[in-house]
């Protein structure tokens, strides 16, 4: 007799399963090596002076908050001492007139052999008081030694200052004939960067950025030239300044606005941009403030 065939349909096939498991980890070990290879990038064109001086940042930050908090509790101690110190007097003074109760004539003293008694009650516990609290203004002091030690010890030392910030153009570079200006923008302030010669800062409230005769001036005399730019240097917390400073330059006197963020709190360098950097007169010293121009309107041609 012919073997009976077996029934197939039952068998469940795991083949297409597994390809697509071994689709998808090939792709996963493809995304990782993208990814791997684009922080690699990240790295490059960084040079280990500029990796350091950027760790050296970060430590001195780290050292400049931990010495703010021991700050804060070295105040604390201070007027702790102090409130010890003041309290012990008035305990002292009030010793003192107990003292001169008690030494009153015996008369007095029988007659009032009760309260007598009380005010000697209450001298011996203000004595411990005061010696309780004698001990604990020592403590309070070695505290304060504690913490002005680990303050000192906490000191940036000269050599290790924040490093400063190197200001470089970017792009392919400026044209020879541009004249660059340079404002800073940070904290809720602009401060304008040796367009005359020193720098001016000033609030970056639109009241402000509005009225100032300086910024003004110095607005006034950029539009005279059509290939100046405005460059605002924006710290961390510079955004709101610098909506404020560039809308007034841009809107109502038609100035080319630049804008570059500046990471850190290190002095600005601009030594780079010597060569294209633009000077103006200084502002008029009691002028009133120009009458900004309506806007959308071009400033006034420079005089030939």
């Amino acid at each position: 007799m012919a073997k009976r065939r077996g029934n197939s349909e039952g068998e469940v096939s795991l083949f297409p399963f597994l390809s697509i498991l071994a689709c998808l980890i090939g792709a996963l070990v493809l995304m990782i090596v993208v990814l791997v290879i684009a922080q690699m990038g990240k790295a490059e064109g960084r040079s280990a002076e500029e990796i350091k001086r950027a760790q050296d940042y970060i430590k001195l930050k780290q050292e400049i908050e931990d010495r703010k908090k021991l700050d804060v509790v070295l105040k604390e101690k201070l007027a702790q001492l102090e409130e010890l110190k003041k309290q012990i007097d008035e305990k002292e003074q009030q010793y003192v007139k107990l003292r001169k109760l008690l030494n009153t004539s015996k008369d007095i003293q029988e007659a009032n052999l009760k309260i007598s008694q009380q005010m000697q009650k209450e001298l011996d516990d203000l004595l411990l008081e005061i010696e309780g609290m004698k001990k604990q203004q020592a403590e309070s002091k070695k505290e304060i030694e504690t913490l002005m030690a680990e303050i000192k010890k906490r000191q940036v030392p000269p050599d290790k200052k924040i490093p400063p910030v190197v200001v470089q153009p970017s792009g392919s570079g400026m044209a020879d004939d541009t004249k660059v200006y340079f404002v800073e923008a940070a904290g809720g302030a602009l401060k304008i960067l040796g367009a005359w010669g020193e720098d001016y800062r000033l609030s970056a409230t639109a009241e402000v950025v509005v009225s100032d005769v300086a910024y003004n001036h110095f607005l006034t005399e950029i539009a005279k030239n059509p290939k100046a730019l405005l460059l605002f240097l924006i710290r961390d917390d510079g955004q709101g300044a610098f909506n404020n400073g560039a809308g007034r330059a841009s809107n109502d006197y038609n100035i080319r606005v630049g804008k570059l963020p500046i990471p850190g709190k290190g002095v600005l360098d601009l030594a780079m941009f010597d060569k294209y950097r633009g000077k103006i007169p200084p502002p008029p010293a009691a002028a009133p403030a120009p009458a900004a121009p309506p806007a959308g309107t071009k400033p006034p041609a420079p005089s030939k």
